[in-house]
């Protein structure tokens, strides 16, 4: 654990992606392990209460930090009313893909393994990425995640995978383990017991940072970093 007097500094970051851009918050530790690129679902964004809390307890434990609006201004306008946009995986994964690129260039971040946090179709938007760019990741964390939405791009996925839900959520522990069955790589099922879908019962987001921090620690350790974006 780090000292929380020495707060990193977060930078505001801005991604250049399908002709628009996105925003992001980057945070480095000192001596950061690696870097955890968020990708939020449902119509969430980087200032999503939930996902900023695990960001803060994996920056605490040494691990980079990058929480991304999926969604450009314009896109998000249209969401709120029509919802179009936030069932997109395709468009969203891309969006990721462009945050995985970005952090092989920028060289503040292209030393670092990359780890993926998806939530709800983040998630899955995560995996397709991790599909995507299969070689340039380490390690993926799911929470409350759709992945089964992944679809084919799950049989792709190389980095170690953790996939954790809510033990009252039985509908998306459900199809968490359909998504499991079709995957390839090292993956498991992490059930937090009695938690809903938004992990919103007390205690329920502090056990999901301690096994997320777990796994990024595990994994993010075990790979050298990828040499090319496209890799």
């Amino acid at each position: 654990m780090r000292n929380f007097l020495e707060r990193p500094t977060v930078t505001p970051i801005a991604i250049r992606v399908d002709g628009d851009w996105i925003a992001g918050d980057l945070t480095i530790p000192h001596d950061a392990d690696g870097i955890v690129i968020f990708a939020h679902g449902s119509g969430s964004g980087r200032f999503s209460s939930r996902n900023r809390l695990v960001a803060q307890s994996l920056t605490d434990d040494g691990f980079a930090t990058l929480l991304l609006d999926l969604l450009t201004e314009r896109e998000e306008q249209v969401d709120r009313v029509t919802r179009e946009h936030r069932f997109d995986i395709p468009l969203l994964a891309r969006r990721v893909v462009a945050a995985v690129d970005w952090c092989r260039s920028n060289a503040r971040t292209q030393a670092l393994p990359i780890g993926l946090f998806g939530a709800s179709t983040g998630a899955a938007a995560a995996l397709v990425a991790a599909g995507t760019r299969p070689h340039a990741i380490a390690a993926v964390v799911s929470r409350g995640g759709r992945p089964d939405l992944a679809g084919d791009m799950l049989e792709h996925v190389l980095a170690p995978t953790l996939l954790v839900v809510g033990g009252a959520d039985a509908v998306v522990i459900d199809l968490n383990q359909l998504a499991l069955e079709r995957m390839r790589c090292s993956r498991r099922i992490a059930v937090v017991p009695g938690t809903t879908h938004h992990f919103e019962e007390p205690g329920a987001l502090d056990q999901v940072c301690g096994l997320a921090s777990r796994w990024f620690a595990q994994h993010l350790h075990s790979v050298a970093p990828a040499t090319s974006a496209g890799q």
